[in-house]
């Protein structure tokens, strides 16, 4: 069959084309590996979990409203250093939960949701924290979350679930960071111990006491750290959120992150000090997203921007130090806006938008919703009946939110603990949290995760990098060449 010269070339453009889409990736990244980019001597992995521009520009609001203090999110690392956006879904959703977000940034190929660094086909490519143990550099990890939760697992080792918790912790052993903080003292004792959970009857916090480690459970304790290694594990399970936080129980993130770069930063007998990688993370930013808990969202964003200035301040002594502040996704769809007061009809007396009084009523709440919630299913357990968990309703709104009302269908869900909707599920605080909707303005639109674009900010050498918007696993390799991958 004869062709003719339209057709031919017409084939060849065609063919031309899927070439180049095919060779394209490679290209892409081959170039980034080529570009002289500054590789910095420390990377300091600031991670504030279920966050995104919205939330960073709520933390500069209200810090400036309320603290009359700059945000440092914002008023430096974005503003003065390199700012990109992140694709976040996973292999196989669209919305993606903080396993598969975390491992796609730390190995650079999407995994499936629930699943630690493993990719679909059972490939386990290292992890960051591997590679940049490979490459002769200290590393830590830090959480308010369990030490062995899903970001900070899958930035380091691998497993098939994100609740393999007992052969997480025990792959930590085996990795040797120089520093691990966090929660999460369960699956580090064997549940023959008050308050262990391991079956496999392994007391682990002992055996990283055998290979060196100084150990720490209390927040005094950081003042005396003596060791080139630390395991710190300052509650059975999450560290609590900022509102409720026991500064004598539980160190601050700040706190945390200051103690693990003087670990970090010492000298060692092995000779040249390569540097080091720190992923430090609050994980209260998440989970304030999913009880929809702005006031505690509110002081977790100055908890956490507090151990960024932290960080700052040691880039000032250390100029070849890079900062990235990041996150995996953005929970909760948070969305302050202006509307109606109520169900009537519209009008300037029944608008209402968020200013300094909206402020200024979250800031006097003293309890976060999750509080809130394990209180009141804990007198729902004892067995109260409907007249004293309402009484008991009561008290508690005015002492932990002195000032929020509460409509009658709102109360009347908490008591019969009825459903709010099919994505509300932490109850009752999501339903406490749309009373304080309606009468602040700051709304959100589900109990989950969302798609939302996540912010990559970063100052220091190499920043450079981080432009324009890219999918999650380019983070992963950037990362590796500014490590100076082996």
């Amino acid at each position: 069959m004869n062709m003719t010269s339209k057709t031919f070339t017409s084939m060849r453009r065609l063919f031309v084309g899927i070439l180049f889409a095919a060779c394209f990736p490679l290209v892409f990244h081959s170039a980034i590996a080529q570009t002289t980019v500054s590789k910095p001597k420390n990377i300091i992995i600031l991670f504030a979990d279920g966050t995104t521009s919205s939330q960073y520009e709520f933390g500069r609001y209200s810090s400036a409203q309320l603290r009359s203090k700059p945000f440092a999110v914002t008023d430096v690392v974005i503003a003065k250093g390199n700012y990109q956006l992140m694709k976040t879904e996973s292999a196989n959703y669209y919305v993606t939960d903080s396993a598969a977000a975390a491992s796609a940034m730390s190995i650079g190929y999407k995994v499936n949701n629930g699943v630690i660094s493993v990719t679909p086909d059972g490939q386990m490519p290292r992890t960051l924290m591997k590679v940049a143990k490979d490459n002769g550099k200290r590393i830590g990890l830090i959480s308010t979350a369990p030490i062995y939760d899903a970001s900070p697992a899958a930035f380091s080792v691998h497993a098939k679930s994100r609740r393999d918790n007992e052969a997480i912790v025990s792959q930590y052993l085996e990795l040797s960071p120089e520093l691990l903080m966090g929660g999460g003292s369960n699956y580090f004792l064997p549940s023959s111990q008050p308050g262990g959970k391991r079956q496999d009857g392994r007391n682990i916090i002992k055996e990283f006491q055998n290979k060196g480690y100084q150990y720490l459970s209390s927040p005094a304790e950081l003042n005396k750290i003596d060791k080139p290694k630390v395991l710190g594990l300052f509650a059975e399970e999450d560290l609590d959120y900022e509102i409720d936080r026991d500064p004598h129980e539980m160190p601050s993130l700040a706190q945390m992150v200051s103690s693990a770069l003087k670990v970090l930063n010492q000298k060692t007998k092995q000779g040249k000090n390569l540097g080091f990688v720190l992923f430090a993370e609050n994980e209260n930013t998440d989970s304030a997203g999913h009880q929809n808990d702005v006031a505690s969202l509110m002081r977790d964003l100055w908890a956490f921007d507090d151990a960024v200035q932290v960080a700052l301040e040691f880039q000032k002594q250390n100029p070849d130090t890079l900062i990235i502040v990041t996150g995996d996704h953005e929970t909760g769809g948070f969305s302050p806006t202006y509307g109606r007061k109520n169900l009537g009809v519209a009008g300037s007396s029944n608008y209402i938008n968020v200013d300094l009084s909206q402020l200024k009523q979250i800031e006097r709440f003293t309890m976060s919703l999750n509080e809130f919630s394990e209180k009141f299913k804990a007198k729902v357990k004892a067995g109260l009946n409907r007249a004293e968990l309402d009484t008991y309703l009561t008290q508690q709104l005015q002492e932990g939110f002195p000032g929020l009302l509460l409509d009658d269908d709102l109360r009347e869900k908490i008591l019969a603990q009825g459903q709010l909707g099919p994505n509300s599920n932490y109850l009752p605080s999501n339903i406490l949290a749309l009373a304080i909707a309606r009468q602040t303005g700051f709304y959100w639109a589900s109990s989950g995760h969302t798609p939302a674009p996540i912010t990559v900010a970063a100052i220091g050498p190499g920043s450079t990098i981080f432009k324009g918007i890219d999918d999650n696993t380019a983070f992963a390799k950037k990362l590796k060449i500014l490590i100076g991958q082996k």
